[in-house]
């Protein structure tokens, strides 16, 4: 038995065995960590680690060899690089299927089809939906079976593509439900399920700057993506677009997997959810998060949805239209960069509430009120994407005192997030749609402020909106003074608490 010694600033020694692939046969090799704890002075959210190799050390011997540096060094930037690029189409596609769409409502072999006005509008949201809803089932078996991840990244690289490719040579509406829809979710959803599993070893302390960094992947795609579509189909029509979004994505993606790598041994299997993972993923701290999560995913993805249709009621042309969605996924570039950074400094909890606080604020504000000309909705997509679009790059912070040195623990609760966030996505397009009507009493023409526009017809979706993010500010600023325990001055994080260690005398 080869021993190995792990110096870090563990709360608690651990001692374990756990299997570990070797790399030049197919023996399993029997090692028992050791963790020691390195002092209180290295206590503190951004200095955890854990016993499957999530250290600040620069290095960790064993058996004559160096494992790589984590938060900096070749192997952790390579990563992050080729992490951000499968970010950025996995989640591109589905995110710009309104210029498929377009062009799809205008065929008339799909139109003659039963239903087709109805089932075509689906096929991005079920894709989308599909890689956000299988997160409680995909990021715990990634995390309990880490020799899977590069299975499931060939496996999901090989569905997507075919997808792709499949469904430029159908049809048929439901042929093509089932293939641009359904096989590319669930196809993306093990390509992107590995990066996130591989992040956690190799960013400890930079977490959430890794996070942000990853999440802007998705800024990007949109902002690309919608350029570059819309030509290649005039120019070759959808069928062939699809193809070459496919021969594309299997170019660019396959030669980054040398990259898309753990840092760890490669471990047949970890252990199971422990007794406290068990109480974490149940208690009052995760179902407040998750709730928040929820709440402020509804509001969310309303504006992502209809600025285009709102922009088109103000009289403009579709590409000034298109406009106010370049300016907001720009602004939301930095809003991942800046609060992925700044979760790693300080108390996720105030970021969470400066955000939907500053978004519920933007929403009546500048959308309900500003927005009755192109500057004033221009305006608005660039401050809401600065101050909403960056909250997921928040879960990594708002985890940490939940999931403490417990990777698995992480994980699985980053999927059970991502499926939060999926019913947002798509419960609240239909609520939006049903709050949507028209008002004679205005004339578009004449409008004001933002509610009137369209004869009024956003008033109410606006105001769904701004009320959505009024209920996270107030979650989070609960999360914020009280902690994931709920009580003041008991919770490790509440400001209640903090405050009251630097006021004894209060």
């Amino acid at each position: 038995m080869i021993m190995v010694n792990r110096i870090h600033n563990s709360a608690a020694p651990f001692e374990g065995t756990m299997p570990l692939e070797s790399s030049d046969s197919k023996s399993i090799t029997t090692i028992a960590l050791e963790v020691l704890p390195s002092g209180p002075e290295s206590s503190g959210p951004s200095r955890q680690g854990s016993a499957l190799g999530l250290t600040e050390s620069d290095s960790t011997e064993f058996n004559g060899f160096s494992l790589p540096p984590v938060d900096e060094g070749f192997g952790a930037w390579t990563f992050l690089g080729s992490a951000f690029i499968v970010e950025s189409l996995t989640w591109g596609i589905p995110d710009t299927y309104g210029v498929f769409l377009q062009r799809y409502l205008q065929d008339e072999k799909f139109m003659s089809q039963p239903h087709a006005g109805t089932l075509l509008p689906l096929i991005g949201t079920l894709a989308s939906g599909i890689m956000y809803c299988t997160g409680p089932i995909v990021y715990p078996y990634t995390a309990r079976y880490p020799s899977h991840r590069l299975i499931a990244l060939w496996v999901g690289i090989a569905m997507c593509v075919s997808a792709l490719i499949g469904a430029s040579f159908t049809s048929d509406v439901r042929i093509l439900i089932a293939l641009q829809g359904v096989l590319y979710g669930i196809g993306a959803s093990l390509l992107y399920a590995p990066c996130i599993s591989f992040m956690a070893e190799w960013f400890v302390a930079r977490r959430g700057l890794a996070n942000g960094i990853i999440f802007c992947g998705t800024a990007v795609g949109g902002l690309v993506l919608p350029i570059v579509e819309p030509r290649l189909i005039s120019a070759y029509g959808t069928s062939s677009t699809l193809r070459i979004l496919g021969v594309a994505m299997a170019v660019v993606l396959v030669p980054l997997l040398p990259f898309l790598k753990g840092r760890l041994p490669n471990i047949k299997q970890t252990h199971g959810p422990t007794p406290r993972s068990n109480k974490s993923i149940f208690g009052f701290g995760f179902a407040m998060l998750m709730g928040v999560n929820t709440v402020q995913s509804l509001a969310y993805f309303v504006p992502l949805v209809w600025l285009p249709t709102f922009a088109s009621e103000l009289n403009v042309s579709s590409s000034k239209s298109s406009l106010v969605l370049s300016v907001l996924n720009t602004a939301s570039l930095f809003s991942r960069l800046t609060l992925g950074y700044l979760s790693d400094k300080t108390d996720s909890w105030f970021l969470a509430f400066a955000s939907t606080f500053s978004s519920c604020i933007v929403v009546f504000l500048l959308w309900g009120v500003a927005s009755s000309t192109l500057g004033g909705l221009i305006a608005f997509g660039l401050i809401f994407g600065f101050c909403g679009c960056g909250w997921a790059c928040l879960w990594t912070g708002l985890m940490r005192d939940l999931t403490k040195d417990d990777h698995l623990l992480a994980i699985s609760m980053f999927g059970y997030l991502n499926f939060s966030r999926g019913i947002g996505s798509i419960v609240s397009t239909p609520i939006a749609t049903a709050f949507q009507h028209g008002h004679s009493l205005v004339e578009t023409t004449r409008a004001k402020v933002g509610f009137d526009v369209g004869g009024g017809r956003f008033r109410e979706v606006i105001i769904y909106t701004g009320l959505c993010f009024a209920a996270g500010s107030i979650m989070t600023l609960y999360g914020w003074v009280f902690g994931f325990e709920g009580k003041p001055f008991t919770a490790k994080k509440g400001f209640l608490k903090v405050w009251k260690l630097q006021n004894p005398m209060a």
